[in-house]
């Protein structure tokens, strides 16, 4: 892949991503792995297949030893940078968000991971963090859960959504997409929220739960859950330590 444009737009501890003309271009660190880099184009190529107005994959290759993802540029701003350069229309774009996150989960992609199968691997994988008796319970509660095929974004915030010009919203940054449950969802989208501004979180989770008659409980039920599967991604203590308090305050019983 040759970046002949290239514009740096964002570093990650596993990636830089760059603008290459009409092209998104995700260059992966050589210790992402191979085998992560295509299942994410895999991913990403299924979710295109749901009808949803998302970027589509354009290719995959090789890139002086490392491994990169070219995916379709959609012209606009993101929808928090206009959340945050229009704040007085801040529940107007707050609906219009939950609107599009309705509209995803009204989908099914049959062939994504089950996003229950996808959170017990994450948790089980903490044993450096979490004690086995937390895991154990996080993991009965999990499984306690309704079985749903939803089509889920994994990562649903107002980064990842792109408004364009004629106010129509494209989603991007499919890399953690399953099938599954809207309120695990949701809650992941919660935290999100919460980590930066929870008033912000607080109206998000209000209007979720009134536009899909769903009870605020039952999303809270999955905090402990999200925020323990997003534990193993963290790259700050700060927000280590945010997570872990929905962790340690659950009362499991």
């Amino acid at each position: 892949m040759n970046l002949t444009e290239k514009k740096l737009l964002v570093t990650r501890p596993y990636k830089t991503v760059y603008k290459d003309g009409n092209r998104i271009v995700k260059v992966f660190s050589k210790e992402h792995g191979k085998a992560n880099v295509f299942n994410e184009a895999l991913c990403h190529s299924r979710v295109e297949e749901s009808g949803l107005a998302i970027p589509k994959v354009l290719e995959v290759s090789g890139l002086d030893d490392q491994w990169a993802i070219a995916i379709e540029y959609v012209e606009g701003k993101t929808l928090a940078q206009l959340m945050e350069e229009d704040a007085a229309n801040i529940e107007t774009y707050m609906e219009q968000f939950v609107d599009l996150q309705i509209q995803m989960h009204s989908c099914k992609v049959t062939r994504l991971t089950f996003q229950k199968d996808k959170f017990s691997r994450k948790i089980n994988s903490l044993k450096d963090t979490i004690d086995a008796t937390a895991r154990y319970e996080l993991c009965t509660r999990l499984n306690s859960m309704p079985n749903h095929t939803k089509l889920c974004h994994g990562d649903f915030n107002p980064t990842n959504v792109i408004v364009k010009e004629d106010g129509t919203m494209a989603i991007i940054d499919w890399s953690h997409a399953t099938q599954g449950n809207a309120s695990g969802d949701a809650a992941i989208t919660y935290q999100e929220f919460a980590l930066k501004d929870e008033a912000l979180a607080n109206m998000y989770l209000d209007l979720f739960c009134k536009k899909t008659d769903t009870a605020k409980q039952y999303v809270q039920k999955w905090l402990p859950i999200t925020a323990a599967a997003r534990l193993t991604q963290v790259t700050t203590e700060e927000e280590k330590q945010f997570l872990m308090r929905w962790i340690d305050v659950i009362d499991f019983q």
